[in-house]
C-alpha cells in the first residue's frame, strides 16, 4: 500500500469530504434511484442511468478517500516548532531571479498540492529541490520551460 502523508489540513478536508459523501451524496443518488424506478421500464430510463453512474462515481471516491486516510501520516505543522530548512508542511517565499518577482508556496503532499492554492507537492520538482535549503540558499529547478533560479526569502510553520 502506497503511504500518504497529509497536513493535519489536508487530512480534514479529506475526511470532511468523506462525511459530506456519506451523509449527503450517498442518501440523495438513493433517493434519485428509487425516483428512477418508480417511472417503469429501467432499460430506457436515462435517469437511472445516470443515477446510478453518479453512484458508481460516489462509491468508488469513498473507498478511495477511505482507503487514503486509512494508511495516511498526518504531519502537524503546528508542532514544528521553529524551522530553519525548508521540510514538509511550512510555507516557503521565494523571489524569482529570472522573473524578479516573489511567490510563495505551501509544501504538501501529492493529494492536497494545488497550484491555483500555492500548495506545492514535497515530490513535485519545485518541492525537492527547496526541501533541506535554508532561508538566504539558491535553488535551481528543472522545469518544462527551463532552469529556473529562486532564492529562498523567509520559511514560516503556518
Amino acid at each position: 500500500m502506497m503511504r500518504v502523508i497529509l497536513t493535519a489540513e489536508g487530512a480534514a478536508k479529506l475526511k470532511e469530504e468523506l462525511r459530506r459523501l456519506k451523509a449527503i451524496e450517498r442518501p440523495r443518488i438513493i433517493q434519485a434511484i428509487a425516483e428512477a424506478r418508480s417511472h417503469g421500464d429501467l432499460s430506457e430510463n436515462a435517469e437511472y442511468s445516470a443515477a446510478r453512474e453518479q453512484q458508481g462515481f460516489v462509491e468508488g471516491r469513498i473507498s478511495e478517500l477511505e482507503m487514503r486516510l486509512a494508511s495516511a501520516e498526518v504531519i502537524d505543522t503546528e508542532q514544528l516548532g521553529v524551522i530553519d530548512r525548508v521540510v514538509f508542511g511550512v510555507h516557503v517565499e521565494l523571489y524569482d531571479l529570472h522573473n524578479e518577482d516573489s511567490v510563495a508556496y505551501q509544501i504538501v503532499g501529492d493529494l492536497e498540492a494545488d497550484l491555483d492554492n500555492a500548495r506545492i507537492s514535497f515530490s513535485s520538482p519545485m518541492g525537492r529541490a527547496l526541501i533541506g535549503k535554508s532561508v538566504g540558499e539558491e535553488v535551481e529547478v528543472h522545469t518544462p520551460g527551463g532552469l529556473r533560479v529562486y532564492e529562498i526569502l523567509n520559511i514560516r510553520c503556518s
